[in-house]
């Protein structure tokens, strides 16, 4: 006979003699719940933080037959980015996107984001990822899309597109795997068909 993990938490607490609180019966369902590992230390994200963004980073550029965000070290780079770069308002900014977005996702599935199944994380970050889209028509021609700062805030989810796209792109990777790359240049070709680059080339 199958039993499953609250009904062995029930039976428990009926043969000591009491019940197990909500919060109690919360955290045991929960506390050997298995997280993905990070795949680096955060120095300015949270670890719960870290794994949501490592998560979101990597269904952005996704390890196909190339690699994806996390092989090119994308979540590092962008902890390093807002401890190092970002304004204390620039900051403040991401976190409340970052924060907003996970309670969106626990609304919708009863965790946060860095936990959720794979399909789940998929269907969130359509779901919010075709709203920024959408809201572009909206914002008007000083919107968030042409970075004037005028308009509508830039959604989350653009903000770490876009950073998750130069994380990629600018790292060896990105570089040397998926974009051309010469580290000693040669001579100047001023018009060469692009068949024969085939790519675009790394910076």
């Amino acid at each position: 006979m199958i039993m499953n993990r609250r009904e062995a938490i029930q039976k428990a607490a009926w043969t000591l003699g009491y019940a197990i609180s909500a919060s109690a019966a919360f955290g045991v369902l929960h506390g050997c719940k298995a997280k993905p590992d990070l795949v680096y230390k955060p120095v300015f994200f949270t670890e719960d933080q870290a794994l949501t963004v490592s998560q979101l980073a990597e269904i952005i550029m996704p390890k196909t037959t190339t690699p994806g965000a996390k092989d090119a070290g994308v979540p590092g780079f962008i902890d390093d980015l807002l401890k190092e770069v970002y304004t204390k308002e620039q900051q403040t900014k991401f976190l409340d996107g970052l924060s907003t977005f996970d309670e969106e996702a626990r609304k919708n599935y009863g965790e946060n984001f860095g936990a959720l199944k794979r399909e789940d994380q998929l269907a969130f970050v359509k779901k919010k990822h075709d709203e920024a889209m959408s809201s572009v028509g909206t914002a008007g021609a000083e919107g968030w899309w042409n970075g004037s700062g005028k308009g509508k805030e830039t959604p989350f989810i653009i903000t770490m597109k876009e950073l998750t796209i130069l994380g990629f792109f600018t790292s060896e990777p990105g570089a040397t795997q998926v974009l051309q790359y010469n580290q000693v240049p040669g001579p100047f070709q001023g018009c060469v068909p692009l068949e024969k680059v085939g790519k675009a080339w790394a910076t």
